[in-house]
């Protein structure tokens, strides 16, 4: 009786430590995706659909009906050694699949954590404009083709360990990821969608 009534304890304290590794483990990973690297946006929510101002804007091509203004873009929980950000725009059904860099940018300040509605004008002090297909060092919006559906927009922020004005302007897509290299950090993701 006594031993049954031993090994009922110590299936309890088993069960108990089992629970609670369970709850630490469960406790641990919320706290680690809290502190994960994230890009966000107030203008969509990550595979919501983009406004129309957000696309861009070509009185010439009838599928480019939008404003060309960039999307208002905040990120947190940046690792500790970041120096400077860069941020790419990509559309993966650009070019028939073949993909198009519709926005460059570098050079961010690493106590930057936020960018307004219309920062990819290629004015704004503080970001180094790349080359986009365009070969402009500005934002444009994307153009998606009637019938085509809707095109996702990739935005994809970097944390580097750079200094802002290490890297020098209107550097393409390619050229940016081969000079920040190893001293790229993490990054963070955000898809918007729009088709016509």
């Amino acid at each position: 009786m006594e031993r049954e009534a031993g090994t009922c304890a110590v299936t309890m304290l088993l069960c108990s430590l089992t629970v609670a590794i369970a709850v630490l483990a469960m406790t641990g990973v919320a706290i680690a995706q809290q502190n994960n690297f994230v890009l966000s946006s107030s203008a969509f929510a990550d595979n919501g659909t983009m406004a129309q101002k957000y696309m861009g804007k070509n009185p010439a091509n009838p599928n480019c009906i939008g404003e060309n203004i960039s999307p208002p873009l905040e990120w947190r929980n940046a690792p500790a050694a970041t120096r400077s950000y860069a941020i790419i725009m990509y559309d993966q059904e650009g070019r028939n699949g073949l993909g198009l860099s519709h926005w460059v940018a570098y050079g961010i300040d690493g106590a930057t954590t936020s960018l307004p509605e219309g920062a990819g004008d290629g004015q704004r002090a503080g970001i180094v404009g790349g080359s986009n297909f365009l070969r402009k060092g500005s934002y444009y919006g994307g153009c998606p083709p009637k019938g085509t559906g809707p095109h996702h927009y990739v935005f994809t922020i970097i944390a580097t360990d750079l200094d802002p004005g290490t890297l020098k302007p209107d550097l393409t897509q390619q050229q940016m990821l081969d000079a920040i290299g190893s001293h790229a950090l993490v990054a963070a993701g955000l898809v918007g969608r729009y088709g016509q």
